[in-house]
């Protein structure tokens, strides 16, 4: 699992685990985080194939590739990860939040309020730096708990607790997701996913 940041790793490691458990599947996940964001995290990534080619690293049965969209919107992302994994497209899936990574944990706010005691507003589709990081945070805040990282130490606990066919038809890109997860899942068992 190649992702942009902290973020991603937070959020993605309990969905993925969640949903190939939902199916009966236990994974083997090496996460890599790059820091700097997206253009260092496939810099990463294109530096971890021509090991793979090279034979220094083992080749995965998956490749889960995490960054935001940000203002370039899902498709533009999701060609510059093709194009980085072209030859290992097929083992690719692809997570990117339209436009943050922490709006994911705001979409289910019953299960948002389970976990901290308070619902939240389902945010709205804005591109703007910061943004859903800002209102994460606020959200938190507002059901009386101080977040120590910004509320991403609560992305497992609000996960398991996801109404996930309801947040994967009301965002988009979490969709994607969840889809193209479970049809890698129902094509093999055994997963090592990095």
């Amino acid at each position: 699992m190649f992702v942009e940041d902290f973020g991603h790793e937070a959020v993605l490691i309990p969905l993925l685990r969640r949903l190939a458990a939902d199916r009966g599947v236990q994974l083997k996940l090496t996460p890599r985080s790059a820091r700097g964001g997206h253009g260092p995290m496939l810099s990463e990534l294109e530096a971890y194939l021509a090991d793979i080619r090279a034979g220094r690293e083992k080749l995965p049965d998956l490749f889960v590739v995490g960054t935001d969209a940000n203002c370039l919107g899902y498709a533009e992302r999701k060609r510059q990860i093709e194009q980085t994994c072209r030859e290992y497209a097929p083992l690719t899936v692809c997570a990117i939040p339209d436009p943050n990574i922490e709006r994911w944990l705001l979409l289910d706010s019953g299960a948002f309020k389970h976990v901290l005691g308070g619902g939240c507003s389902p945010p709205d589709m804005k591109c703007q730096r910061d943004r859903y990081k800002q209102c994460l945070t606020t959200a938190v805040r507002a059901a009386g708990v101080q977040p120590l990282l910004g509320g991403l130490e609560y992305a497992q606990d609000i996960i398991e607790r996801m109404d996930l066919e309801h947040v994967a038809i009301a965002d988009t890109s979490l969709g994607h997701l969840v889809r193209d997860f479970r049809l890698r899942l129902n094509q093999w068992e055994g997963l090592s996913i990095d």
